[in-house]
């Protein structure tokens, strides 16, 4: 029945002896000990109150005529909105439908008690953040305690005295008009946003004694990208906001940050969620001694690191993540947020470039390091008109054999004035800028035609391994590029074998199934690159046409931790199920290789056999095949004509 223009009652049965429940509703309320004395004292006219009274307050209690009572005393205090059920069964559409401000909940009703609907208003995704009061006759301290914990915002027990529900209903309405003022939360994570966290930051360093220092850490999380594109925004969206919770648990601990004043208010961590792709987080360390800033923040991100160490299970995933931090300290490195967080960021970028999973520090050599980027960019499109690239040759060994099977190309840069340039430095580039079209094009071409140059020389068949960029997948242009090499070259496919890796074939798997398909049918083989760093999906893998797995070498250099000797091991064992030959990359130690012979895999790459070989020396390692006393000398040999891997 409808009670005024703006209120809805849904009831489905009405009590028999209604005339004794409105006898005894009414005496629920009004007959509190104070109702009599102060149901004139509290009022909500007065001016803090005013707006709040157009909200819409939601009631739900199985006795209608306690709904009726309450929603009286309610109108008389000025509120004209309301939705109310004696249904607890359709509490819960009534209030994803209607949304109201606040929510009035009894606690013991039949079928769907308050703590049932209570828990699924918590676990809304928008409306979670609902105040909800409850009103109970329920006397059990055990019950008042659960509704707390489920997070009652406010709990009055039966008989409610009409002004205390008024204050509380006023109050908690003035403190979610509080919360709704909120803009300058990240609406993700809770986490104050950019411009929060200018505004802290400013003011800190304004407070900021001159014996005193800040430090602003950018702290970026590797290879989100990977984690978004194959499992989906909402396993990343779970993923930052338990990022959000771990950093907070270890930036705002006193005894982790470790510095004088730290439990003051003006002298709390700030964190912020920031970066360009939301996937970064920003945290400003006050109130650091001078003589001892750097060592302070360099612990921090020691810690940070530290706390990544143990994997976040999102919806059924396991998933490690790592963290590249960027460090700016005041006022040497910026005198005002933007500059320290852009200084900050800078060094960020640095951390990743190191290898990622690290921290680095701001310095003034880092815009000059950006400088010649942009210039090594330049430079770099001259490069590939001039013929300046070159390939080295990473040898593959046959475990059961120690002989040299095959081999890996890899490209290097030997720049006119700077020498041979690793492919860290300048693939990255490439790859911004599409130019890793055309070098993987020459790379192919001239893979293939040195094989085919050492077939004819008579020696031992081989067979080279070229890798694959993203970006050439993606453009659908490899099939051409190989064909083009194989018949220039006159190389027999079955001598090529294309390493690809799991997040480039995982971003679209549907066409990448189709594609290898297509590279397939020309006779060639497939690998499937450091695997175990990235999320494939099992399904497609048994779908994916390879030949070829290969272990990365982030697995291999730590064998002797048990961990990663199960990893290897149950990679080597899924390899041999799916009929695919084993790779292991990265292999130094005789130690090593021991562990892999035990697990039946079948081949190695790495610096135990030799490192990266130019075309020249390769011919060397196949005719003189190393044994304990000359592999150090053979290694010698190819050295000086080599560049790190």
């Amino acid at each position: 029945m409808k009670l005024t223009n703006n209120v809805e009652l849904v009831q489905t049965s009405a009590p028999e002896d209604a005339r004794v429940a409105d006898t005894h509703a009414r005496r629920v309320v009004a007959h509190s000990p104070v109702a009599a004395t102060n149901s004139s004292a509290v009022s909500d006219t007065d001016s803090r109150s005013g707006p709040l009274r157009s909200s819409t307050v939601m009631m739900v209690d199985d006795d209608p005529i306690m709904l009726e009572v309450v929603q009286t005393y309610l109108e008389e205090a000025g509120y004209t909105s309301f939705v109310t059920t004696s249904e607890p069964a359709q509490a819960m559409d009534l209030f994803v439908q209607r949304r109201p401000d606040i929510l009035l909940l009894d606690l013991m009703m039949p079928e769907v008690s308050g703590f049932d609907i209570l828990a699924q208003v918590r676990t809304h995704e928008e409306l979670r953040y609902t105040p909800v009061i409850i009103l109970t006759a329920e006397s059990e301290p055990k019950a008042k305690l659960r509704a707390l914990e489920l997070g009652a915002t406010d709990l009055l027990t039966k008989p409610v005295d009409p002004s205390e529900l008024r204050l509380r209903l006023r109050n908690a309405l003035a403190f979610k008009a509080y919360q709704d003022r909120l803009v300058d939360l990240d609406a993700l994570t809770g986490l104050p946003n950019r411009r929060k966290f200018h505004q802290t930051v400013d003011a800190a360093l304004k407070n900021t004694q001159q014996s005193r220092a800040c430090a602003l850490l950018h702290i970026d999380l590797d290879r989100f990208k990977q984690i978004n594109d194959t499992l989906g925004h909402r396993v990343g969206d779970k993923l930052l906001c338990a990022v959000a919770q771990l950093l907070d648990r270890t930036l705002c601990d006193a005894e982790a940050t470790g510095w004088p004043g730290s439990r003051e208010p003006e002298f709390k961590v700030a964190l912020s969620r920031s970066g360009s792709a939301g996937n970064g987080f920003t945290a400003m360390l006050p109130n650091l001694h001078n003589l001892k800033k750097v060592d302070t923040a360099g612990s921090v991100a020691r810690r940070v690191m530290t706390a990544f160490a143990e994997p976040f299970h999102i919806e059924g995933h396991e998933l490690f993540v790592t963290a590249s931090i960027g460090i700016a300290i005041s006022p040497t490195d910026g005198q005002d947020a933007e500059t320290l967080l852009n200084h900050a960021e800078m060094a960020m970028y640095q951390a990743k470039q190191r290898g990622r999973k690290t921290y680095e520090f701001f310095s003034g050599e880092m815009n000059a390091r950006a400088l010649e980027r942009l210039t090594l960019e330049n430079q770099l499109r001259r490069a590939v008109e001039r013929n300046e690239f070159v390939l080295y040759y990473q040898p593959k060994v046959d475990i059961g054999s120690g002989k040299i099977t095959g081999a890996e190309a890899l490209v290097r840069w030997r720049h006119p004035e700077l020498g041979i340039v690793s492919p860290d430095k300048f693939i990255p580039i490439a790859e911004e800028t599409g130019l890793i079209v055309e070098i993987g094009q020459w790379v192919l071409r001239n893979a293939c035609a040195q094989v085919r140059a050492w077939m004819e020389l008579g020696l031992p068949p081989l067979s080279v391994a070229v890798n694959v960029s993203s970006v050439q997948f993606k453009q659908r242009k490899v099939w051409h590029a190989v064909r083009g090499a194989l018949a220039h070259s006159s190389l027999p496919p079955e001598r090529l074998t294309l390493e690809l890796t799991e997040s480039m074939l995982m971003e679209n798997a549907t066409d990448s199934v189709d594609m290898l398909n297509e590279l397939k049918e020309m006779g060639l083989k497939l690998a499937l690159d450091d695997f175990g760093t990235g999320y494939s999906s099992f399904a497609y893998l048994s779908r994916f046409p390879l030949d070829e797995l290969k272990i990365d070498r982030s697995f291999v250099s730590d064998l002797l931790q048990d961990r990663d000797r199960a990893i290897v091991g149950a990679i080597i064992a899924m390899a041999r199920e799916l009929k695919l030959r084993v790779v292991a990359e990265g292999v130094e130690t005789k130690e090593q290789l021991q562990f892999l012979r035990s697990r039946a895999c079948d081949q190695y790459q790495g610096y135990l056999c030799s490192r990266p070989a130019p075309p020249e020396a390769f011919p060397i390692l196949l005719r003189r095949r190393p044994s304990p006393r000359t592999e150090n000398a053979v290694h010698d040999e190819s050295r000086s004509a080599t560049s790190p891997a």
